[in-house]
């Protein structure tokens, strides 16, 4: 019996640092694949969006950019919307930021191998941090130490879009791998992540404990939440 309650503690395999190369490429496709059609993309410009507002120049930083889809869907819609955007994507794994930099459809993208955490903007704040399909990988202290870091780090704030936790999800994403997916990463992580996913009282708990107080939570299709977090000093 799979308890819903509580977060898992269960680790993904993508989590491991020792994936083969070729593997961590086809997970990153299909990731991408996963994204634009069960409404990542759409859920990111949202958030992308709000913070924007009627800014017509402005710059994005995405942490845990694995294969770098998320950047290159802003960057589409900044181009069709005439927004000046500078884009960086950081990650961990090196093999993530490979398979960004070869798949990117961005001029100038700046791609940092790095844990977030340990990365200095010298000369300027992004506008905007965002995080998409990332914070389930971290325990709730950690996501506190996160969401700081997003706050300190960021100029007009934050937005993070993220799987909410339930058995529709859950037993949707385990049918629909087992059919489309020839990754084993994808067929073993899709359901764990739904089961290390968040429930709306969760964010709310967990925003408090980071002292931000300033945002909004939204369900959106397919379960996920969008959280958008404005830096008071950009208002």
């Amino acid at each position: 019996m799979i308890d819903y309650k509580s977060r898992s503690l269960q680790k993904e395999f993508l989590d491991q640092d020792n994936i083969p190369f070729q593997d961590t490429f086809l997970n990153m496709k299909e990731l991408e694949f996963i994204n634009s059609h069960l409404g990542g993309h759409v859920i990111t410009i949202k958030g992308f969006k709000k913070l924007l507002d009627k800014r017509k120049t402005v710059s994005v930083c995405e942490i845990g950019c694995g294969g770098g889809d998320n950047l290159n869907a802003l960057n589409h819609f900044s181009l069709k919307n005439r927004i000046i955007c500078s884009f960086t994507g950081i990650d961990i794994n090196k093999d993530c930021i490979a398979f960004a930099k070869k798949n990117s459809t961005i001029e100038n993208a700046n791609f940092i191998v790095s844990d977030y955490r340990n990365v200095e903007f010298k000369n300027e704040k992004p506008d905007i941090i965002f995080s998409s399909l990332f914070c389930h990988h971290f325990t709730n202290e950690e996501l506190v130490e996160m969401l700081n870091w997003m706050k300190n780090n960021s100029a007009v704030g934050f937005f993070i879009n993220d799987l909410h936790r339930h058995p529709v999800a859950y037993h949707s994403i385990k049918i629909a791998t087992r059919f489309f997916s020839k990754s084993y990463l994808v067929k073993n992580d899709a359901p764990i992540s739904v089961l290390r996913g968040f429930k709306e009282s969760e964010w709310k708990n967990i925003l408090r404990e980071a002292g931000i107080k300033n945002y909004s939570i939204g369900w959106k299709w397919a379960f996920r939440f969008l959280i958008v977090a404005f830096n008071s000093e950009s208002l």
